[in-house]
């Protein structure tokens, strides 16, 4: 039985656990301010129930890593209420934060009337697209909304994790090389597909290396716009000893028609993984990009190790 003072005299008494000091502490959760820009992530591509489903998946693991976030989709190409356009998206976003302002004011609140970007843009692109970029800068200006574009996703060692596994779920690589089972399909040579000409083959070449360091065999940037390149560099490969090449799409998905990446297979003579999709290291590199445009970002997001 229980006294005033506490549990009665023989009975364990548990004591709330003290806050661990000094710089093991654990960190405190993240939280997205009051009133942040919402995060809009712009698709490019034809909007599909593909397209749409990935990039749910995209906003959903965002949301999950930053309590509160304001997550929003704008497809490049959008046209409709179940894929709204990227400019429709961000005025629907400017309508809604002055409205907000209006209600409070209306019900006697002191607040500032907003200022700083209404949305953080972030493009669903692995590399750069000049192309891509352009048309999401010109849907940004059509808008007429105060907005922060960001660069793209990659490079970044968790786009070499996420290439890592999309090849080892198609059996052209060791899931884990300190195993030691064998896979009879691994590839010995990888091409590396791109699309947005050289600059995207120059910026997929640095993800490149950090997938030849997991997989060790080499790994070779191309890309898929340029007549002649993904064979020129299956050549190479050849050249070079690599007996069994795979192709691996350095792609989210929704930026180019799939088939595209069966033509370059077929050119190459090899077979090929799949686009990164909506591995969830897409979800929390675009989550990194808003953050750090905004200054909330503690760290970014870090790759397991190669095994």
């Amino acid at each position: 039985m229980s006294t005033p003072t506490g549990p009665a005299s023989g009975l364990p008494v548990r004591m709330p656990r003290p806050r661990q000091p000094g710089r093991h502490r654990r960190p405190e959760p993240l939280v997205a301010p009051e009133g942040a820009p919402a995060l809009v992530l712009a698709v490019p591509g034809t909007p599909s129930s593909a397209a749409r489903s990935l990039a749910d998946e995209v906003v959903s693991i965002a949301r999950s890593e930053l309590p509160g976030l304001d997550a929003r989709i704008g497809y490049l190409d959008g046209s409709d209420e179940e894929s709204p356009s990227l400019a429709s998206v961000l005025a629907h976003a400017a309508e809604e934060r002055t409205a907000r302002y209006q209600q409070a004011r209306a019900a006697g609140s002191d607040v500032k009337e907003p200022d700083g970007p209404v949305a953080v843009v972030v493009p669903l692109l692995a590399g750069p697209d000049s192309a891509l970029l352009r048309q999401i800068r010109q849907a940004v200006m059509d808008s007429r909304v105060a907005t922060e574009l960001t660069d793209v996703l990659g490079p970044h060692p968790l786009l070499a994790e996420a290439l890592h596994v999309r090849l080892s779920e198609a059996g052209l690589a060791r899931a884990d090389r300190a195993r030691l089972f064998t896979v009879a399909t691994a590839a010995d040579g990888i091409i590396l597909a791109s699309v947005g000409g050289d600059e995207a083959v120059q910026a997929a070449g640095i993800t490149g290396m950090l997938l030849a360091a997991r997989l060790a065999v080499p790994v070779m940037a191309a890309a898929l716009d340029q007549e002649g390149s993904i064979a020129s560099v299956a050549e190479q490969l050849r050249n070079a000893g690599s007996q069994q090449l795979a192709l691996a799409p350095y792609l989210i998905g929704p930026e180019i028609d799939a088939s595209l990446v069966e033509e370059a297979a077929k050119e190459a003579e090899c077979p090929a993984s799949e686009p990164l999709g909506p591995y969830p290291a897409i979800g929390k590199l675009a989550l990194a990009r808003y953050t750090t445009a905004l200054g909330i970002a503690p760290q970014q997001p870090q790759s397991a190790p190669a095994r």
